[in-house]
């Protein structure tokens, strides 16, 4: 059966299988790119390029236009009429007793196929448009639904909601990811390693032995069902009055691969689809897609702040990543902004007018028990696990509740909530024998008011999670998302993520639920800002390519700067790159440890990937604010913030303006390597690699250790970091470089967990353990200079038995010089 699928779809447009007898063709169609031929069984007989002869289909494989699925058995096509005049394909199911009309049209840029009738409308419980069997077994976009091989793409779009790109592998409709090798053939240097153990997130477009498919299907929704989803083991799901099969939509398309992503675009203009712009320009292809952004939790009183930082930076996008005291209908945390939405849209307009765009967090259909979807009268759209009835009458005290069924009720949570009519409640447990109980039940919970239920009154167990958040029903989803963009609109707001995408599974849709969710929030934008907000998320899916600017994921939580999640970050590059996507590296955390060295680990990364990333940090407290309210010094306030944003700024600058060519993007990602970025006039740099050796240096009281530093490229001043690992003051540290006293510091001069830097403009700098400057000094160069070869370096510190130092040697390559090769994007 799936090779029928596979050869349906070829014969759509997008595949091919052999070439048969002229009388075996039913119809065929062409685009600017490509001929399509449909046979009288249904299925596509082959898919060539204009002015080729190869035939993309895969042989022996079918490519069935449409199957369908009645009792859970799935059908191929027996046979095809094609009405030319009303162009609509008639497939007969005849051992199914079913049919299917199809209307098809051919555009220049694709072919678009359309459900008008099925019969019979009852009982066809799917429609699968394929699979379609391809040849090409290079780059697999199970995201976006493209395969290409260097020569052609191939590729499949739904063109509604309703329609979910891939196979119905998951009854719930959540989206089938595995993992996988990914065996394409990309510009490096996308590695070995990068591409081994890959998490595919879809199924749109998938390899095979004989080369790939694509795949995209639409459920039958008029009736609810109960089945497993989400960890429970039996879940209510509402039906959906959608229209059903009917409406269900794709396009298919073959192009020479260079054409594959501006060929998307001219689908989504054709079609109607969601096609995002930036000032102008569609997001896909616009290089401020992947624009890096500083993320401050600012506020009415600090914003001024906030946006000198980002300035500093050289960012046009301040983010703010908790702004909102509940969740739903998003009011605002009043100390941060004591105006509300009028308060949040002042510093949207005090940001833009310095070249600013703010942005916001939250977690998408997540709604928090102290929102008015919860109390005092919680919302009947609340998403419901199931329901059961209560066994006999209780007053507004019980705390025994009894239940006519207990299964609902077994799988413990966070809340653990029931609804009762408009109270709500939290029970601890409910009895492991009949008759049923809830037990040790807190009534009228959430600021619901308790109250008498008589017997029959429904028990619905609420779905929640481990946030202590409640979910929503597919039409609450849908009105909070209108609040979100309802948010946007009053305020100005032109960036956010849909973080927690993943909580419209809550509905029973799946991948349906969560489209849904971000299509009514892209429509209830107003006219001027629909597609010029950058959105992104970390749950990607088929539809929501075209809504999305971008995904962006990667925590900076779990351990250092450069350690947290670093091999996944960089594995999703490939994942962008094989869907299309623009390139982020997620977020990383500025915290009192990070060194300007750690930031240039970063913005190397991200010139070598061309991504974008986040940077969270914080503004300078009360306190430090109070201790020196007038300086302009931001590194007074912020340790080696200010360095850290100057050169963010020159990096940024120079990515976004496409300074880094192709072979040097090659070692740039490299994560191995470390590199130094000079300005040497506007939109001109010089890039140097850095040689760098770390070393432990273990002492007792005045050891000295001695170190071999090697220098293979030109003499150069001394760059050493010597960080100290104890918690108490270092004695006197005496640095000697071949012979020659290089720093004699004084005893109790460098701070616990401090720092001694020597620069490449043979400057010593103290600081304490977050970078704040203490104290600097200048040195002799020829005290510092470093000599082309083997040199030897002795440290002599006084420290407490078994504390440490941390030494970092660091000697700078030759130049090499980049300039600026295009416009740096506007300031909005």
């Amino acid at each position: 059966m799936l090779r029928q699928i596979l050869r349906q779809c070829t014969r759509l447009g997008l595949l091919l299988l052999g070439v048969g007898n002229a009388a075996d063709r039913l119809v065929e169609w062409s685009t600017a790119t490509a001929r399509f031929e449909l046979g009288v069984d249904g299925a596509f007989r082959s898919l060539v390029l204009v002015g080729a002869h190869q035939n993309y289909l895969a042989p022996q494989q079918p490519s069935p236009l449409l199957s369908v699925r009645l009792a859970g058995k799935w059908y191929t096509p027996d046979q095809a009429t094609w009405d030319a005049v009303r162009r609509e394909i008639t497939l007969h199911f005849r051992t199914a007793h079913a049919t299917a009309s199809l209307r098809a049209i051919a555009q220049p840029s694709h072919l678009a196929f359309e459900v008008v009738e099925v019969q019979p409308a009852e009982s066809v419980e799917l429609v699968l448009w394929g699979p379609y069997s391809t040849t090409v077994r290079g780059i697999i976009g199970e995201i976006v639904g493209v395969v290409r091989d260097g020569d052609v793409a191939i590729g499949i779009q739904a063109l509604n909601p309703k329609t979910l790109g891939g196979y119905p592998v998951n009854e719930n409709d959540i989206d089938h990811e595995y993992g996988a090798d990914d065996t394409g053939i990309y510009r490096p240097p996308f590695t070995a390693e990068l591409q081994h153990g890959q998490s595919f997130r879809g199924d749109t477009a998938q390899g095979t032995a004989f080369g790939s498919i694509l795949q995209a299907y639409t459920r039958n929704r008029t009736a609810g069902r109960v089945l497993p989803n989400w960890g429970h083991e039996k879940y209510r799901i509402l039906p959906m009055p959608d229209g059903g099969l009917v409406g269900s939509r794709i396009a298919l398309f073959a192009v020479p691969e260079a054409q594959a992503l501006a060929t998307i675009g001219s689908i989504e203009v054709a079609e109607g689809l969601p096609h995002p712009l930036i000032d102008g320009v569609w997001a896909k292809q616009s290089p401020a897609a992947t624009a890096s952004y500083l993320i401050v939790d600012f506020g009415e009183a600090t914003i001024d702040r906030a946006i000198e930082m980002t300035r500093r930076a050289g960012l046009k996008y301040l983010y703010h990543s908790s702004p909102f005291a509940t969740w739903g209908h998003f009011q605002l945390k009043t100390n941060l902004f004591p105006n509300g939405w009028a308060g949040f849209r002042r510093c949207a307009d005090q940001a833009r007018n310095a070249g600013i765009r703010l942005g916001f967090h939250t977690l998408s259909n997540f709604i928090t028990p102290n929102d008015g979807y919860v109390t005092p009268q919680p919302d009947p759209r609340l998403a419901v696990i199931g329901s059961s009835e209560i066994a006999s009458e209780i007053d507004a005290t019980t705390t025994e509740i009894p239940v006519s069924e207990s299964e609902y009720f077994q799988k413990k949570s966070v809340p653990n909530a029931v609804r009762l009519q408009s109270e709500l409640v939290r029970f601890e447990s409910v009895s492991t024998e009949p008759p049923w109980h809830l037990l040790h039940c807190e009534r009228g919970a959430w600021g619901t008011k308790p109250a008498h239920h008589p017997r029959g009154t429904p028990v619905d167990r609420l779905l929640d999670h481990d946030y202590k958040v409640f979910l929503t029903d597919a039409s609450l989803a849908q009105e909070v998302a209108h609040q979100i963009a309802r948010f946007c609109n009053e305020t100005g707001a032109q960036q956010l993520s849909f973080d927690g995408l993943e909580g419209n599974w809550s509905t029973g849709y799946g991948q349906y639920g969560r489209t849904l969710f971000t299509q009514a929030w892209y429509q209830t934008l107003a006219p001027s800002l629909r597609g010029q907000i950058i959105n992104d998320a970390s749950n990607p899916g088929h539809f929501n390519w075209h809504i999305n600017t971008r995904m962006n994921w990667g925590e900076p939580w779990y351990a250092g700067f450069r350690e947290s999640q670093t091999l996944y970050r960089f594995k999703n590059q490939v994942l962008f790159e094989r869907n299309l996507m623009p390139h982020m590296l997620g977020w990383f955390a500025l915290r009192p440890d990070t060194c300007l060295e750690d930031a240039e680990w970063l913005l190397a990364r991200a010139a070598g990937f061309d991504a974008g990333f986040t940077l969270a940090t914080s503004l300078a407290s009360t306190a430090q604010l109070a201790a020196d309210p007038t300086s302009a010094d931001t590194a007074r306030k912020f340790g080696a913030t200010a360095a850290i944003l100057a050169t963010i700024a020159e990096w940024e600058t120079a990515r976004m303006s496409g300074a880094f060519p192709a072979e040097l993007k090659l070692r740039l990602r490299d994560n191995l390597r470390e590199f130094h970025l000079q300005p040497i006039q506007k939109l001109e740099w010089d890039l140097r690699e850095v040689a760098v050796t770390r070393h432990p240096y273990l002492v007792g009281t005045s050891d000295t250790a001695a170190f071999f530093l090697t220098n293979h490229f030109a003499a150069q001043p001394l760059q050493l970091i010597v960080r100290s690992q104890s918690t108490t003051p270092i004695g006197e540290l005496t640095i000697e470089l071949n012979g020659a006293t290089v720093l004699v510091q004084p005893g109790g001069s460098l701070p616990a967990m401090g720092s001694l830097r020597l620069t490449g403009d043979s400057e010593v700098v103290l600081a304490d353990n977050t970078w704040k400057e203490l104290a600097r000094r200048k040195l002799s160069p020829q005290q510092t200079s470093l000599p082309v070869g083997t040199s030897v370096l002795r440290i002599r510190a006084a420290l407490p038995e078994g504390d440490k130092l941390q030494l970092e040697f660091r000697v700078m390559g030759p130049a090499t010089r980049i300039r600026s090769q295009r416009p740096v994007p506007s300031a909005p």
